[in-house]
């Protein structure tokens, strides 16, 4: 059986969902760089089950710990877990570096996991060329969906060796849960205060999220909605939730547009389950996994054209539709459209959740493993002392 190792920085629900996938078709093992981050307020996240975990930093956040301890203790790590295929999110964090130089060295194969797009920022032509050298140096890639595969192409790796499914959600999870919830909606919209009808954005309170433009967008489609609007319901919180709750003020959206703060995995179904539609803002998204989670809730959505998942997962005029993240009237158009009656909401969710069925962990385990195969029995060089001093020196940052 192969011996595959993962990293992740931090082991979060997402993950747990799918390594405990992978964990039944490969000898399984994950080094976790920290147990704990500044970026998100997730439980801790017990091991899957045939999964063999290794906590580098364990209560403390791995980006603040001395560069050469990170590195020792990397190598430490794999040193004792020997493993034949090593899979790494990213190439520029100083994990995803050490990690990567150790498996040239050692002459084992590595996977690079990205969901990475041309358009999530602007490109300057000498980073991309160092990153072209990073790129070269992994066997194989496992990405999010099309529009990752193409900036890998760019960055120089054979379309041959990349495949796709790496974003993904237990999708079975939220179906289920959010059916239940659905069984007994009037208690639970009592109980927690919900509308009848209402949008859901779930995100982290920060400006590539785009919520004060949704709340202007939101604003308008109240304005100039002819029926009964729906209300709006944010979950989340972050650095920008006071000016936040200052816009929904001067908006005058303070008994419309709720706000029930972060709320932990297995809370979410909840607000899913209740929800009318689903709407994602941001003007940058490298996927955008809460589409993924409504959309395995049957739900339509609404999601801009600037995140990753948009490409695949969204067909227009069946299952919801993607918008410009800067248009206002565009959005506050599409939500009239949605609550209007125009669209027959329940189809709509049904084609989402059969769509999101082939973006599931079983995808992401089945890719995972075609990659790992790809890679097992191809030779790797031994890095040239270029790829070893542009891996150490980026290191160094």
């Amino acid at each position: 059986m192969i011996r595959i190792t993962v990293l992740f920085n931090r082991l979060g629900p997402y993950h747990h969902a799918r390594l405990s996938s992978l964990a039944t078709r490969c000898d399984l093992s994950c080094v976790e760089i920290s147990s704990v981050d500044q970026t998100y307020q997730w439980e801790k996240i017990e091991g899957a089950s045939g999964l063999k975990r290794v906590t580098l930093f364990a209560d403390a956040d791995a980006d603040l710990q001395p560069r050469k301890e990170m590195q020792q203790r990397i190598g430490v790590a794999l040193e004792e877990l020997q493993p034949h295929v090593i899979a790494i999110p990213g190439w520029s964090g100083r994990a995803a570096l050490a990690a990567l130089l150790w498996c040239r060295l050692h002459h084992v194969p590595a996977i690079v996991m990205s969901d990475s797009q041309a358009i999530d920022q602007n490109r300057r032509w000498w980073k991309e060329t160092i990153k072209r050298c990073v790129v070269e140096q992994f066997s194989a890639g496992l990405v999010a969906g099309s529009p990752h595969i193409d900036y890998l192409q760019k960055l120089g790796m054979p379309n041959r060796v990349i495949f796709t499914g790496y974003d993904a959600v237990d999708n079975q999870f939220f179906r289920s849960a959010s059916d239940r919830v659905r069984r007994n909606a009037t208690d639970l919209r009592q109980n927690f205060d919900l509308p009848e009808r209402y949008f859901l954005a779930s995100n982290r309170f920060i400006k590539k999220k785009n919520i004060p433009l949704l709340l202007r967008a939101y604003a308008s489609y109240r304005k100039y909605s002819g029926g009964t609007p729906w209300s709006l319901v944010l979950l989340g919180d972050g650095e920008l939730q006071s000016d936040i709750i200052r816009m929904r003020e001067e908006l005058g959206l303070v008994n419309t547009v709720i706000m029930p703060g972060f709320k932990q995995y297995n809370e979410l179904p909840l607000y899913y389950g209740l929800a009318s539609a689903f709407i994602h803002a941001s003007t940058t998204e490298q996927w955008g996994l809460v589409v993924n989670e409504a959309m395995a809730s049957s739900l339509p959505v609404l999601v801009s054209k600037r995140c990753g998942c948009a490409t695949d997962l969204v067909q227009c005029g069946r299952n919801g539709f993607t918008f410009d993240p800067y248009d206002v009237e565009e959005l506050a158009g599409l939500m009239m459209k949605l609550s209007s009656g125009e669209c027959d909401l329940t189809t709509m969710g049904k084609i989402s959740w059969k769509i999101i069925g082939g973006w599931g962990t079983d995808n992401f385990t089945e890719n995972f493993m075609r990659a790992a195969k790809a890679v097992i029995n191809a030779p790797t060089n031994r890095p040239t002392l270029l790829d070893t001093l542009i891996l150490k020196g980026l290191g160094l940052r």
